[in-house]
C-alpha cells in the first residue's frame, strides 16, 4: 500500500503501481469468477480473467449477456449453476434480490471459495436479510464508487473508478490478496480500505444525501422558486441544472471546489461564500437524522420492506414517471435536445 495525504490525514491506498494488472492476473490465474453485473464481468474478461456469468435464463439480462458474447452452457449459466462452477462468486444482485436468491446460492459455497460483494448491506444487516456466509469461505468486498454503467464506461476510456475494499472473513489466508486482485481486474482507479459496516453506512448516507436525494431535492426547490417568480422553464432549468452539470461540476471534478470558486465571477464567489454556510447549517440536522437511520438499520428495513411488496415495481414506475413528467425534467429534456451535439 502507498501512504497518501488526504487533507492532512494520512491514508493507505492501493494503486495500479503497487498492484499492477500482471500481478492481479497471476493471483487469479486458477480462479473462475461468476458474476451477475455486466460492467464488472466485461472489464474482467477484457483484462484476461476467466469469467462466467450467472443470469436468469430467458430474462433481459440473459439476452444482454448473450449479446456481450457470453455463450449459454459455456460461459453463461443460471445464477446457481454459475456459483457451483465458480471459485469466486460475485454476488451483485440488488439487495432484495440477494435475499431472495440466497437459499439457492448458499449451498454452492463450498469451503475454499470466495464470496464477493460490492455492497456491505446483506452481511451487515444480516438480522433483516438472513444472509450469513458459511464458515470455510473467504468473504470480501470491492465497492466501486459509481454505478455499474460507470464502472464500464470509465474502464473503456482508461480512467477507471475508485473503489473501497474490505475482508470480512479470511478462511484461506489469501483473502486480502484476492480482493486487491479483483479490485484491479474490474478496473479500479485506486482502492482504499474500509469495513463492510463503514461501506454500507457511508453508501446509504451518500445515496440518500448529496449524491441523489439531496441533489434532487434542492434542484426541485430552486427550480420551483424561480418559476413562482416568473422565470421561464428554460431559464429556471439552466440556472438550476444545466450550468451545474455542463460547466461548474466539471471544474470541481478537475481541480476541486476552491478552484471552481476561483474561476467564477467575483459576484458568484462572494455570494457562494456567504450562502454556503447557511445551507450547510440548514441541512446538518437532516444529515444527522439520515445517518442515524442508516446506522440503526431503519433505512435498510425500509428498503427490504418496500422492495418485497408485490406491487413494488408498479409503485416505483409511478414515482419515476412523476419525476419524468414534472415540468423541471420535461424542460430538461428540451434543453438537452438543444445541445449542439444532439442537433447534428
Amino acid at each position: 500500500m502507498a501512504q497518501f495525504d488526504f487533507g492532512g490525514t494520512m491514508e493507505e491506498v492501493v494503486t495500479r503501481a503497487e498492484f499492477p494488472l500482471e500481478r492481479a492476473r497471476a493471483v487469479l490465474k486458477e480462479e473462475v469468477v461468476a458474476v451477475q453485473g455486466p460492467g464488472q464481468a466485461l472489464n474482467m474478461r477484457d483484462n484476461g480473467i476467466r469469467v462466467i456469468v450467472g443470469q436468469r435464463r430467458g430474462g433481459n439480462s440473459w439476452e444482454r449477456a448473450v449479446a456481450d458474447g457470453f455463450v449459454p452452457g459455456e460461459s453463461l449459466f443460471s445464477p446457481e449453476e454459475a456459483a457451483a462452477r465458480a471459485t469466486v462468486v460475485q454476488y451483485l444482485l440488488s439487495d432484495a434480490g440477494q435475499v431472495a436468491l440466497w437459499p439457492k446460492i448458499k449451498p454452492c459455497l463450498s469451503p475454499g471459495k470466495t464470496l464477493y460483494f460490492s455492497h456491505g448491506f446483506a452481511v451487515v444487516y444480516k438480522e433483516q436479510t438472513g444472509i450469513v456466509p458459511p464458515a470455510g469461505i473467504d468473504v470480501v468486498l470491492v465497492a466501486p464508487k459509481g454505478s455499474g454503467r460507470t464502472v464500464r464506461t470509465n474502464f473503456l476510456d482508461g480512467s477507471g473508478i475508485n473503489a473501497s475494499f474490505a475482508v470480512f472473513q479470511d478462511a484461506t489466508g489469501r483473502a486480502r490478496e484476492k480482493t486487491l486482485a479483483l479490485g484491479i481486474a474490474i478496473g479500479s482507479g485506486y482502492l482504499f480500505p474500509t469495513t463492510f459496516e463503514r461501506e454500507v453506512v457511508s453508501d446509504l448516507t451518500g445515496e440518500r444525501g448529496i449524491l441523489m436525494g439531496a441533489l434532487a431535492g434542492v434542484m426541485e426547490a430552486q427550480y420551483a422558486l424561480l418559476r413562482r417568480h416568473g422565470h421561464s422553464p428554460s431559464e429556471a432549468f439552466n440556472e438550476t441544472v444545466e450550468e451545474l452539470t455542463q460547466s461548474l461540476i466539471r471544474l470541481v471534478g478537475e481541480k476541486g471546489m476552491d478552484w471552481m470558486f476561483a474561476n467564477c465571477s467575483t459576484t458568484a464567489q462572494r455570494g457562494a461564500l456567504d450562502w454556503a454556510p447557511r445551507f450547510r447549517d440548514a441541512v446538518a440536522p437532516v444529515f444527522a437524522e439520515l445517518y442515524e437511520r442508516v446506522r440503526s438499520g431503519a433505512e435498510s428495513r425500509r428498503v427490504l420492506e418496500a422492495n418485497s411488496a408485490p406491487d413494488y415495481r408498479e409503485r416505483l414506475n409511478r414515482e419515476l414517471a412523476a419525476m419524468h413528467d414534472s415540468e423541471m425534467w420535461r424542460a430538461g429534456a428540451a434543453v438537452r435536445s438543444l445541445r449542439p451535439e444532439n442537433r447534428k
